[in-house]
Order: structure tokens, then C-alpha cells, then sequence
């Protein structure tokens, strides 16, 4: 079984929580499926779940190296310069990036407002980028924005390979196989 979760922000990427906070098992209930991967805590899209042991490995392990794919919204005008360096790769504190697509883009006419709101700062524009990796390092959307001086406000996966968030609401499941 392979299910989509377009994850919503402030969930947990597991089933149980000893604080309150709200988790998968609050949007998922088929039994004995795990997430293929993980998203933060506060980023918010495509989610997939599996009970396949063999695809969630395809999914996850750095050497099948699977694209993803986040609308990221950027603290400020997002230069051609910075879009440039992460292109080329960024060096993080835990070693160089690989090169990644990226482009600048617009916020997405299907953007659904997120609780809490991103901050608004009259005098500082936001921006939106499209970003596709093929590795998976902790908040690494987030480290490699702020590493070309741009940090992260809000960050969207809206792709895994073939697999995209194509409409699905937050908190929406869509059962794929």
C-alpha cells in the first residue's frame, strides 16, 4: 500500500507523541503503514506512506538518490546570484550539496494559508523558489536558503519522484496503490 499525506504544518512525521502534539495518527488510519522519509515538523506537503519495506527504501536511501521537490517562500528578494549558488551546490556545515534545480517562482495560486501565518514585515518582501534535491540531510531546504542569505519561511514538498501533491488539501490522504 502506498498512500499520499499532504502533511499540514505543526504535525509530527510519526504515530505517537508523549506531549499532546498533533501526529500522523490524526490524519491516517490504515494500520502497519510508516512514513517513506519524514518532513519537519514545520513544513507542510507531500507526505507518502508505505507498508512496503522494499519502496520506502527506494524512497529514502540516498543512493537511488529521488528527486523532491518544495515551493520554498524566502525572507527577502530572493537574488539571481543566490539562485545561482544553489545550483551549484552550497557548502553546509556538514559538507557540500550536491547541485540542485532551482528557480525562482511565484506563490502558487492552489496555496492554501497556513496556521499560524508566515510573519508579516511591511518593510521586508518575501520570496518563492522552486527547489528539487536528490539528497535527504536534516532541514536541508532550510540550511542551504540560509546559507545564500535567504532563510526559510515556509517550506512545501510538493513532489517525491513521480509522486505529487496534485491537489490534495492539507491533512488530505489519497490511497495511490
Amino acid at each position: 500500500m502506498l498512500i499520499a499525506l499532504n502533511k499540514p504544518y505543526g504535525v509530527l512525521c510519526q504515530f505517537t507523541a508523549s506531549d499532546g502534539r498533533p501526529t500522523l495518527a490524526d490524519y491516517v488510519r490504515q494500520k502497519d503503514i510508516y512514513p517513506a522519509g519524514r518532513l519537519d515538523h514545520d513544513s507542510e506537503g507531500l507526505l507518502l506512506l508505505t507498508d512496503d519495506g522494499a519502496l520506502a527504501h527506494r524512497l529514502t536511501d540516498p543512493k537511488h538518490k529521488q528527486p523532491k521537490t518544495y515551493l520554498v517562500q524566502v525572507d527577502g528578494a530572493l537574488s539571481d546570484e543566490a539562485v545561482q549558488a544553489l545550483r551549484r551546490g552550497v557548502v553546509l556545515n556538514d559538507g557540500p550539496t550536491l547541485p540542485a534545480v532551482a528557480e525562482h517562482a511565484q506563490e502558487p495560486a492552489w496555496l492554501w494559508p497556513r496556521d499560524p501565518p508566515v510573519r508579516f514585515r511591511k518593510s521586508i518582501p518575501t520570496s518563492w523558489l522552486s527547489i528539487t534535491l536528490r539528497e535527504g540531510r536534516n532541514r536541508q531546504v532550510r540550511r542551504m536558503t540560509a546559507a545564500v542569505g535567504f532563510p526559510t519561511l515556509r517550506l512545501i514538498r510538493v513532489k517525491i519522484g513521480d509522486y505529487a501533491l496534485d491537489g490534495l488539501v492539507p491533512g488530505e490522504i489519497r490511497v495511490l496503490s
